[in-house]
């Protein structure tokens, strides 16, 4: 994880859960974006208007279907419809919504406002242990397991529910030890439609 990365993250850390995610869609129906992609340095204005701009976009949808771009080396900048900018509200959950995306590909993401945007890159430079490091800042997204592949969970059910809650407990106790109190436990999600 770059420098950048890490302090945008620190700035809106914890990073929103499924939960808070799928809520602020909710109350949100519409929430679009515009969005391009842009080779590194070569971001101008002229953009939002050419071949490249995907206007008026519900983003995860957009991404996952030109995810080539990215794979290509290209920039996916996004702002608010019609602003060349972007509102500071809507950054945790791109940034949310973005490594959603990537957990299943397991590819790390690079993040940085510039010009007032919010810019995603995929982080060719990332090791292991960078990928360790990122998918821990969205470890509510990182948690579920895929049943299709051998985990090493055990049959029988009883056995495997000790095995998952210890896995989990284990988990709860080293993100309390990075987050503190700002850590959530299990699914203990805050509940934001209803908060004041």
């Amino acid at each position: 994880m770059n420098q950048t990365t890490r302090e945008l993250i620190g700035m809106f850390s914890p990073m929103w859960t499924n939960k808070q995610v799928w809520e602020f869609d909710q109350l949100n129906e519409d929430l679009r974006f515009d969005a391009i992609y842009v080779k590194p340095q070569e971001y101008e204005d002229s953009l939002w208007k050419s071949k490249s701009a995907y206007p008026d976009s519900e983003i995860r949808d957009m991404v996952v279907k030109t995810f080539d771009h990215m794979l290509d080396g290209e920039e996916l900048w996004i702002s608010n419809v019609n602003e060349k900018k972007i509102d500071e509200k809507h950054i945790p959950y791109l940034m949310a919504v973005m490594a959603d995306v990537m957990i299943e590909e397991e590819i790390c993401l690079n993040f940085r406002i510039d010009n007032e945007c919010f810019v995603a890159t995929i982080d060719s430079d990332a090791d292991v242990i960078d990928c360790k490091e990122f998918f821990e800042e969205f470890y509510h997204l990182a948690t579920g397991f895929n049943y299709d592949t051998d985990t090493g969970i055990p049959e029988d059910e009883t056995e495997a529910e000790m095995y998952l809650t210890r896995l989990q407990e284990e988990f709860d106790e080293k993100m309390k030890a990075i987050l503190g109190d700002k850590y959530l436990p299990g699914n203990n999600d805050p509940d934001t439609i209803n908060a004041k």
